[in-house]
């Protein structure tokens, strides 16, 4: 007589780990979580699995990601200025070169104060506290 753990599933191995795998996968997406498959070089990766493990992690990655990319639609005048492409989110330096190119088509006194301090931040990091208009 064979050893090893008691039947408890008339289920292969196999059959239950697939199950348990996609019943993980439906739990994660109904979570909103999403899986990424990146090319880092391996000290950044390092890096990036060492700051995984930190509680603060997704809160920190967050907001690095708000000073790397910008949400169009969060910016009524920038979304107003890329009328012509559907980019949900563009680099922060093309965010501020797309404001720089089109300046004198933004009604300033529409702008709000998110908006404005946008650009501001943008102008500060990537024009040296001047918009070339």
């Amino acid at each position: 007589m064979p050893g090893g753990r008691p039947k408890t599933s008339p289920l292969t191995r196999a059959q239950q780990v697939r199950r348990a795998k996609r019943a993980q996968r439906g739990r994660e997406l109904a979570a909103g979580l999403v899986y990424v498959h990146l090319k880092l070089d391996r000290t950044v990766a390092t890096k990036l699995v060492a700051a995984a493990c930190a509680k603060d992690f997704p809160e920190q990655l967050g907001k690095l990601l708000d000073e790397v990319v910008v949400r169009v639609q969060d910016y009524p005048a920038l979304e107003d200025l890329m009328w012509h492409r559907n980019d949900q989110y563009v680099s922060a330096l093309e965010a501020f070169q797309i404001y720089e190119r089109n300046w004198r088509f933004i009604d300033q006194a529409l702008v709000d104060a998110n908006e404005r301090d946008l650009i501001r931040r943008l102008t500060e990091r990537f024009g040296a506290g001047v918009i070339n208009a």
